[in-house]
């Protein structure tokens, strides 16, 4: 979608953590919005942060690890029919420290590409997904 002069994306960052044939996803609680759709773990960039440092905080809050972060795989804009617009950066994550530890998700798993349905992911990362699940990233 394009940008709009009045209306500047919110910037967002996603980790994309790989093990062997097998992709980390989240799924989001009942009590937010999208309730249950999965996605990729990360957040809105604030204000003087890099996107990497962004997504390094993101992964401390909401699976307390301690990650490296790798280069960038992809990056989407998307407009939601809700109003929500956004450019979402994908990353890789090249190695963490600590347990995986689920502190904010309905459900957190590891799920083999071929099994990722992109259809139960939020609208933005589907085309993600996709690649994902082809082997194409």
């Amino acid at each position: 979608m394009a940008d709009s002069p009045e209306k500047k994306p919110k910037q967002v960052v996603a980790a994309v953590l790989t093990e062997g044939g097998r992709v980390l996803i989240c799924q989001r609680r009942d009590d937010q919005p999208f309730a249950r759709q999965w996605e990729f773990p990360g957040g809105k960039v604030e204000a003087g942060e890099t996107r990497q440092e962004a997504l390094v905080r993101e992964l401390r809050e909401e699976l307390g690890i301690a990650a490296e972060i790798g280069r960038e795989l992809a990056t989407v804009r998307h407009q939601y029919a809700e109003g929500l617009f956004v450019e979402l950066h994908f990353f890789a994550v090249v190695s963490y420290r600590e347990p995986i530890e689920n502190r904010i998700f309905r459900e957190v798993r590891w799920e083999e590409r071929a099994n990722l349905q992109a259809g139960t992911f939020l609208e933005a990362d589907r085309g993600v997904v996709e690649k994902l699940r082809r082997g194409e990233i």
